[in-house]
């Protein structure tokens, strides 16, 4: 069986009751497995990704997963995926990116509106580009951009999916989500697919509506009990306001076109978003890496699939020691939950006042006397793509063996965005 080989596993547990819940062994297996690899090191483990994989399509309850290659950028765990039941297609986060996975993927959307002028040629030149991937609009102005790359009747016509706006204009607390499609009320969405109709060397083939409020807000964050309050009110009036909605806008579009497609959802929505019956597929992929940020949902718990280690260099007091590295924050608010976590050893933490730093990062605690120079020390992203722009390779760790090494996209000389 191929390392990659994610597919025919046992439908997964709780994620509880896996290897990953002894953390003296996992880490310990993970360092033994490592510990020839100079740092930093990146480190599938091939475990605890199954896992992941398979609790997706568990809870994604029967709706297909699109899959979010943003969050993984790593080319062979994407193909993998594919290769399960449970997942179709890719959602690119650029145009370039898409065009280069279209060598192997059949089917692309581009989750963002796109301004690539020379890919835009590639993908309007060539036919066989034109049938696989598909780009997102949510304004006349990304079609003019088009148009003044290539004019319509010299390309391939050119496949989109309208971006509907899924915040929620909460009373009182006003916009809760993220910036995104100006394209909020059904009567727009139905308005732009009419535009996008009249439009010659364009064609309507799907709509997508990201609740990165539901989604992407965690829902019981360790230690702060009112915010986790807040978060479940939030979502469970979001989401019922959003499925009337989005129901009313997949509506209006069919009135001018014939969709392959309603993307949806993500990670932390997959029960929710499944539930919405308009939804015909939807985008997740942070969760397959789990990222230490997913810890802090109440409704599910990933398994830690990636992880990076770093060496402890010096000891600039009996209190202290320093690794190498560690600033690879996630995007989103600054704050301390976009520091990776330290995952073992156990009471090791950051100093307050210098945190972590793209070339050493300070640690103490109850722990740091144990602590030599030399020694590993585990981290665990917040996310999941930061992790991948730092690393040429992940090492695949099953059990105490590293059985693969594959490149992330930096690995394979790409870098997208």
């Amino acid at each position: 069986m191929s390392a990659l080989e994610l597919h025919g596993t046992d439908a997964p547990g709780p994620a509880t009751s896996g290897p990953w819940n002894d953390p003296a062994a996992y880490w310990g297996a993970m360092t033994a497995a490592t510990d020839h690899l100079d740092a930093p090191v990146g480190a599938l483990n091939l475990a605890a990704l199954r896992h992941n994989a398979a609790d997706l399509v568990r809870r994604a309850n029967g709706t297909p997963i699109r899959v979010a290659s943003k969050s993984i950028r790593v080319r062979e765990v994407i193909e993998a995926l594919l290769r399960m039941p449970g997942y179709r297609g890719v959602l690119a986060y650029t145009l370039t990116e898409a065009i280069w996975l279209a060598d192997t993927v059949d089917d692309l959307v581009v989750g963002y509106p796109t301004a690539e002028r020379g890919s835009i040629r590639r993908l309007a030149t060539d036919p066989a580009l034109a049938s696989k991937i598909t780009i997102m609009v949510d304004s006349p102005e990304q079609l003019d951009l088009v148009d003044t790359v290539i004019a319509p009747g010299d390309r391939e016509e050119i496949r989109v999916c309208i971006e509907l706006d899924a915040s929620w204009k909460a009373p009182v607390l006003g916009h809760l989500g993220v910036r995104r499609s100006p394209v909020h009320a059904p009567e727009q969405a139905g308005a732009l697919a009419a535009y996008v109709a009249a439009r010659p060397g364009f064609r309507v083939v799907g709509v997508m509506a990201y609740e990165a409020q539901i989604a992407g807000v965690v829902n019981r964050p360790a230690g702060r009990p009112v915010a986790g309050v807040v978060n479940r009110w939030m979502q469970s009036h979001s989401m019922p306001e959003l499925v009337d909605r989005r129901a009313l806008a997949v509506a209006a579009v069919r009135e001018h076109a014939d969709l392959e497609f309603v993307n949806g959802g993500g990670t932390g929505s997959l029960e929710a978003t499944s539930a919405d019956p308009s939804v015909t597929e939807i985008g997740a992929g942070s969760g397959i890496l789990g990222g230490h940020l997913f810890d802090g949902y109440a409704h599910f718990t990933p398994a830690p699939a990636a992880a990076f280690a770093l060496d402890a260099v010096r000891a600039p007091s009996p209190e202290h020691r320093t690794v190498l590295g560690g600033g690879w924050i996630a995007s989103g608010p600054p704050a301390l939950d976009r520091l990776p976590l330290v995952a073992w050893p156990e009471g090791l933490r950051y100093e307050p006042r210098e945190a972590a730093g793209e070339v050493q990062s300070p640690l103490s605690g109850p722990g740091i006397r144990r602590l030599r120079v030399g020694d590993r020390v585990w981290f665990r992203h917040t996310k999941s793509g930061e992790l991948s722009e730092h690393l040429n390779s992940f090492a695949v760790v099953d059990g105490d063996r590293v059985v693969d090494e594959i490149p992330t996209y930096r690995g394979e000389g790409k870098a997208f965005l």
